[in-house]
């Protein structure tokens, strides 16, 4: 029998290994360790602990590797998902800082970052697309993440607000709307 410590530490290792762009970029990544090859969590579940991870201050790659390894082992489990998945990075930018200054005007260096970028944009629209597909967010509700970006965006509202707002709102909708519909 395996190691679920050791396990879950390579698992999240790979993950943040192999991930370009950031958290967001790792949704897909995690979703196929996570729920489809090890099982660890149901997809709904991976959907809530999305969302929490993002409502919460700090890095969001680490905030969704702390919260699964939690939900597997409580804190040595938290403890070896988040080392595993921040130890990649850490280590690729501690051997970036010690070469870039010596290739950071190669103009083959400087093409290779412009054409990393669009493929980090798609790394970051298909999980977008397909967690709204997962919460079911439709043309009725679709006007929730519309508003909210453009109150940031054209008003210059605080996400931080949005934030709280969209907390406040979905626990009340949960608390009194919800059970109305479906006793319906």
């Amino acid at each position: 029998m395996s190691n679920i410590y050791w396990e879950s530490f390579k698992t999240f290792f790979k993950i943040g290994i192999f991930t370009l762009g950031g958290g967001y970029a790792m949704i897909p990544l995690i979703e196929e360790e996570v729920v489809n090859r090890h099982r660890w969590v149901e997809k709904e579940e991976l959907l809530d602990l999305i969302a929490i991870a993002q409502s919460c201050p700090g890095v969001f790659a680490i905030n969704i590797a702390t919260f699964i390894g939690y939900k597997l082992q409580k804190t040595r489990g938290a403890i070896c998902t988040t080392v595993g998945t921040a130890l990649p990075s850490f280590l690729i930018i501690l051997a970036i800082a010690i070469f870039f200054s010596a290739f950071k005007d190669n103009p083959v260096v400087a093409a290779m970052f412009r054409g990393i970028r669009p493929a980090v944009v798609a790394l970051i629209a298909v999980p977008t697309f397909r967690m709204a597909q997962q919460a079911k967010i439709g043309w009725s509700n679709a006007w929730i993440p519309i508003v909210s970006a453009l109150a940031i965006w054209a008003l210059g509202v605080s996400p931080i607000y949005i934030i709280i707002i969209a907390g406040i709102a979905g626990y009340l909708y949960g608390m009194y709307i919800k059970p109305t519909e479906n006793n319906s």
